[in-house]
């Protein structure tokens, strides 16, 4: 997959301390799905101290900084988005002493550190939410979250018509004092993940402390969980267009999402993001997941004085087709960027089945689809997101091109979509597989030898995809996210904000950056030719003259200087 020019290595960072403002402008993020990444006590689940021991090879990749799911205490009924303590670690994943070690190890090697907040909802074992189901119906402790009345003659139905996004009504009842069916609250996602009511100071200022817990431990930002749904229409009214099927979540309710005043909040936290940024000369990126639709709307979360970042993920349900990708890509950096506002560039998370299966046609429980054409098209699209402008975010096994697991078996899976649909939705399990990290002991190297087997099964095929092998193959997936982010590093016309198209034949796309940088992308099932110029690297070994079907490759225009000088 490489170019003889694309093998050298990205040239030492300065410490942290050093490091300029608005680190994430043209930066490689790496999220680290914690339970999944290494686990080093043999517990089967992946832990801080196992992360600690990776980073040299994060360094190694090349990315900037690494995002981390959430860590903290938690009865895991959504795997840490959950939360029962903002200001703890979950005794699974380590100690609050190894997460500042974490952050200091990180800050040694140059990368910075991102952690997820969870500020739409928190864990039924929130010492706050076990308060509220104790008090009486018109406590104050109720006042914190959404409690309601039912409807119907003995307040038997739900208090509107709302979903959950993972299936089913967005209401649960409690029981009151002495057993008898109470009132309603309101759940977004799961009935263990009730809702804050974000118009109550004590949430609002309870958020400001846990913001400033993190900063102060040294944190380089945060990824704000469901950052369009805190606030909820004044009186929770019905949904017009609201879905009736038990199984079906409701993304699109108007009155759960994208109410104006949660721009409130991220005006609030910018200040206190900003404020740390003046003091200690470090800025503090908070980039929100936005499930927004409208790219328009999404921009309004990235206005002077809100949000660094939202994620853009029109890019990662783009089908693989030239037009396609062009629009999408065209209203990233048109609508979405904005001044000191970069597109937030995704291709996988651990929401989303992987890329590759994405491309081969396969999906959870229906197979793998055609694997080594989901492989092309994924190497392909590595280039594309790797060069355009802005931030790339990577999930943890993009880089060896792991396809989705699609074929746990049932008993295995833990996710509450799964359960909540009964089965009919298969849930996120697949792309949260832990890591093969080489071929010895049974759990690939994610696990000391005579563990306990991972919290997720691993396919004996999983033996083809380890660190361990494709860091001994000069053609491989990872050595090419490794020599392509090296050259992001390297060559000047990369940190051009500036894009533009180039004529190309139909399903090719072709654009410029900067000066003399080109990359072409074949959508299409024909070779084409390559432009005029040096051949940087590329995602297919038999690239030339011709760039083949599902293929992407970077070029130098003649007279241009590949790298800077350092």
């Amino acid at each position: 997959m490489l170019a003889p020019s694309a093998q050298s290595p990205r040239p030492s960072s300065p410490p942290i301390e050093s490091a300029g403002d608005d680190w994430w402008h043209n930066a490689v993020i790496y999220q680290v799905y914690l339970r999944s990444f290494q686990d080093s006590d043999g517990d089967g689940i992946g832990d801080l101290q196992g992360l600690r021991e990776r980073l040299p090879y994060l360094r190694g990749l090349g990315v900037d900084g690494i995002w981390l799911a959430p860590f903290y205490p938690s009865p895991q009924h959504d795997h840490g988005y959950d939360v029962s303590d903002y200001t703890g670690v979950h005794s699974d994943y380590g100690t609050l002493a190894d997460a500042g070690d974490l952050v200091g190890d990180a800050h040694r090697l140059g990368l910075r550190v991102v952690v997820d907040i969870v500020p739409n909802h928190c864990s039924v074992e929130h010492p706050w939410f076990a308060a509220a189901v104790a008090a009486e119906p018109a406590g104050p402790e109720r006042q914190r979250f959404h409690f309601a009345d039912g409807r119907g003659e003995d307040g038997e139905l739900p208090p509107n018509n709302w979903r959950s996004i993972f299936g089913g009504s967005a209401w649960e009842r409690v029981a009151e004092r002495g057993g008898a069916p109470g009132q309603w609250f309101l759940h977004s996602f799961a009935p263990e993940q009730p809702d804050f009511n974000w118009r109550h100071p004590e949430v609002v200022a309870h958020f400001d402390r846990v913001l400033r817990f993190w900063f102060d431990l040294g944190v380089d930002g945060l990824r704000i969980d469901v950052a369009h749904g805190l606030h909820k229409r004044d009186r929770l009214p019905d949904h017009d267009l609201a879905v009736g099927d038990e199984l079906t979540g409701d993304p699109v309710n108007p009155h759960a999402w994208n109410q104006r005043e949660v721009h409130d909040v991220w005006r609030r936290w910018r200040a206190i993001a900003d404020g740390y940024a003046r003091r200690t000369g470090r800025a503090r990126l908070l980039v929100g997941e936005v499930g927004l639709l409208d790219a328009e709307q999404l921009a309004t979360y990235q206005r002077p004085g809100e949000l660094h970042q939202s994620f853009y993920f029109d890019f990662l349900r783009a089908p693989w087709e030239a037009p396609a990708l062009r629009e999408v890509i065209d209203k990233g950096t048109r609508t979405v960027a904005g001044p000191g506002a970069p597109v937030a560039w995704v291709l996988n998370n651990h929401d989303m089945p992987r890329s590759v299966t994405r491309y081969a046609g396969g999906a959870p429980g229906h197979g793998a689809g055609d694997v080594a054409l989901g492989l092309r098209r994924a190497a392909a699209a590595a280039l594309l997101l790797l060069a355009l402008p802005g931030t790339a975010y990577l999930y943890q096994g993009e880089e060896l091109g792991l396809p989705e697991v699609t074929d746990l078996p049932d008993e295995a899976l833990s996710d509450p979509v799964f359960h909540r649909t009964g089965g009919a939705r298969r849930g996120r399990d697949g792309c949260r597989v832990p890591l093969p990290w080489s071929a010895v002991g049974d759990s690939f190297g994610f696990s000391p030898d005579g563990a306990t087997p991972p919290w997720l099964p691993q396919p004996d095929w999983f033996a083809r995809y380890t660190v361990e092998r494709q860091l001994d193959l000069g053609d491989s997936m990872l050595q090419l996210y490794r020599a392509a982010i090296a050259l992001r590093h390297r060559i000047p016309a990369m940190s051009s904000q500036r894009l533009r198209w180039i004529s190309a034949e139909p399903g090719v796309l072709c654009f410029t950056r900067g000066d003399g940088f080109v990359c072409m992308v074949n959508c299409s099932s024909q070779p084409v030719r390559a432009p005029m110029g040096s051949l940087l690297i590329a995602s297919d070994p038999e690239t030339g003259e011709k760039v083949p079907a599902d293929g992407a490759a970077w070029f130098l225009l003649p007279g241009r200087s590949a790298a800077r000088t350092f």
